[in-house]
C-alpha cells in the first residue's frame, strides 16, 4: 500500500484549504506565476467625475439581481490542473459540471491523469465542497455585497474589448472566505470581467503565499468563468499552481455555438456568477 510523506500530506492540505477559499470566494480569482505584487496598471485612467465606488457597487449589486433570475441552468467541461512553475503536470483531471437553479451543481469525472493522491485528497474534495455550498448545506456568505465589501474608486482601464471601471475590493472583516484585490467591472453593462487578489486572512498555517485571478467571459445574456489560476506557495513543499479552464457548453438549454452569434435579448442585461 503507498502512504504519503508528511510533506506531500502537508502540501495537499494547504492546496484544498486555499482552493475552497479561492472557490468559495464569489466572483473571484488571480494568481501570479513570479509571485509578484500586483502593481498598478500604468494605462489606468482617471475616472469620470460622476463614478464612484459607491455607486459604481450599487450599479454592479442592482443589474446581478435583476439578471441573476435568468440563469435556469447551464453546462461545462472544467479542468483541473495542479503544475509546478515549470509547467509540469502533477495531477488533471477534466469533468462536466451541471448546473440547474436554484441550488444543484452536478459533477461527472471525463478523464483523469497524474497522481490519484492529488486528484482525492484535493481536486475531488474541492468539487464535493463547490456543490455543498450551493445546496447550502456549507454556507459560506463569500458574495461581492455591501455586507461583505466596500469599493474604492481607482480609476479606468481598458481590457480586451471592454472598457472597465476599476475598484478596490474591501472586506469588512478578516473572514478566509473573503478576498482583498482589484475588481473590472464592465462600465457599460456593470458585469465583473475579471478579478485579482488573495485571501484577506491566511487560510492555512502551510501556506506563505496565495494569490489568484478569475476571468470571465460573455456567452449569450450571461458571464460565466472562462479561467481560473491560483498560485499557493506552501511551506516544506514549495510553489504551486492550481489552474482550472473553462468550456461552455450550453446555457438555458441553447449550445453555446449559438449563443455566440446571437446578441443579448435583454438589452445590457448581462450576469456574472460563479
Amino acid at each position: 500500500m503507498q502512504t504519503l510523506s508528511a510533506s506531500r500530506i502537508c502540501f495537499l492540505t494547504a492546496l484544498l484549504a486555499f482552493a475552497l477559499t479561492a472557490a468559495a470566494i464569489r466572483t473571484s480569482g488571480q494568481s501570479s506565476r513570479t509571485g509578484k505584487e500586483f502593481a498598478p496598471s500604468e494605462s489606468l485612467q482617471p475616472f469620470q467625475p460622476l463614478a464612484s465606488g459607491d455607486q459604481i457597487f450599487a450599479d454592479l449589486v442592482r443589474h446581478n439581481e435583476a439578471r441573476d433570475a435568468g440563469l435556469r441552468e447551464y453546462s461545462v467541461v472544467r479542468t483541473y490542473a495542479v503544475t509546478d512553475l515549470d509547467g509540469r503536470v502533477q495531477a488533471q483531471e477534466t469533468v462536466r459540471m451541471d448546473y440547474v437553479a436554484p441550488d444543484r451543481k452536478k459533477f461527472v469525472t471525463i478523464a483523469e491523469a497524474g497522481s490519484a493522491a492529488v486528484r482525492h485528497l484535493a481536486l475531488n474534495r474541492l468539487m464535493e465542497s463547490e456543490a455543498s455550498a450551493v445546496a447550502g448545506q456549507d454556507h459560506r456568505d463569500s458574495s461581492i455585497t455591501p455586507a461583505n465589501y466596500g469599493f474604492r474608486a481607482l480609476g479606468e482601464e481598458d481590457l480586451g474589448n471592454h472598457h472597465c471601471f476599476v475598484v478596490e475590493a474591501l472586506p469588512k472583516r478578516k473572514d478566509k472566505y473573503l478576498f482583498e484585490g482589484k475588481l473590472w467591472i464592465d462600465s457599460s453593462e456593470f458585469a465583473v470581467v475579471k478579478i485579482v487578489g488573495h485571501p484577506v486572512r491566511n487560510p492555512s498555517f502551510w501556506i506563505t503565499r496565495a494569490d489568484f485571478v478569475r476571468e470571465y467571459e460573455k456567452i449569450g445574456d450571461f458571464w460565466l468563468p472562462a479561467s481560473d489560476e491560483t498560485f499557493v506557495e506552501v511551506r516544506i513543499y514549495g510553489k504551486r499552481i492550481l489552474s482550472i479552464k473553462y468550456h461552455i457548453d450550453s446555457v438555458n438549454g441553447v449550445m453555446s455555438t449559438v449563443l455566440a452569434g446571437q446578441k443579448s435579448s435583454t438589452g445590457d442585461f448581462f450576469v456574472s456568477r460563479p
